[in-house]
């Protein structure tokens, strides 16, 4: 049985990154997307990640950012992955120096296809909202998940909630879960009760029903 990944993200500022590092959380997501309420600034997110433990992972979130502009937040900010929605190719994936997550938006017409020529570390399955990435609280038909699993390390994301990812994890039984909205009482400012409460139900699935029995 694996370990599950949990990931905060949207985080803004350090008490939340913080606390979500002593629940537990594997990573925590920074958003460089200046149309996203969420957003953070580059120098304000490697003050946040000096003072985090060197275990979590900090990931920062660009959408249809240039290589250039997101190497160079990966350096000054001293990020320990990318997460990338975009246009990028399987060809522009290549030479970052840091794990790379590629993102799918995700609509009833999403084909799977799509991912076999992408050659990353981890997938991330988000749900399609016109002008958003991200952020949405809307989910997304998770047996496209299943089906995803074929091609890689898959991260659920887009909708979840303490309320549902014990359902979630139970059907798609993913490498990863992805939480912002979810678990916020106002964009960029989580709530501590969900929080918590959504990462002690995931870890508790993952143990029920994440059972390799091969």
């Amino acid at each position: 049985m694996q370990d599950l990944f949990v990931k905060f993200c949207g985080i803004t500022n350090l008490e939340d990154a913080r606390f979500a590092a002593s629940l537990g959380a594997d990573a925590v997501g920074f958003i460089f997307y200046p149309q996203s309420e969420r957003y953070v600034d580059p120098q304000k997110a490697a003050e946040i990640v000096a003072r985090l433990p060197e275990h979590v992972s900090k990931i920062g979130v660009f959408v249809n950012a240039s290589k250039s502009e997101i190497l160079d937040v990966v350096g000054s900010v001293k990020l320990s992955a990318v997460q990338l929605y975009g246009k990028e190719g399987p060809d522009d994936l290549v030479n970052f120096e840091t794990s790379v997550i590629k993102v799918f938006r995700v609509d009833p017409t999403f084909d799977v296809e799509r991912m076999k020529n992408y050659i990353v570390d981890a997938f991330l399955l988000d749900t399609y909202h016109a002008g958003l990435y991200g952020g949405s609280g809307k989910t997304f038909d998770w047996n496209i998940a299943v089906k995803a699993k074929e091609y890689g390390k898959i991260i659920l994301s887009g909708g979840l909630n303490p309320d549902n990812i014990e359902a979630a994890i139970r059907l798609v039984q993913p490498y990863g879960v992805d939480v912002s909205s979810g678990v916020e009482r106002a964009p960029g400012k989580k709530d501590r009760e969900k929080m918590r409460d959504f990462i002690s139900r995931a870890r508790n699935a993952n143990l029920i029903y994440n059972v390799d029995t091969e």
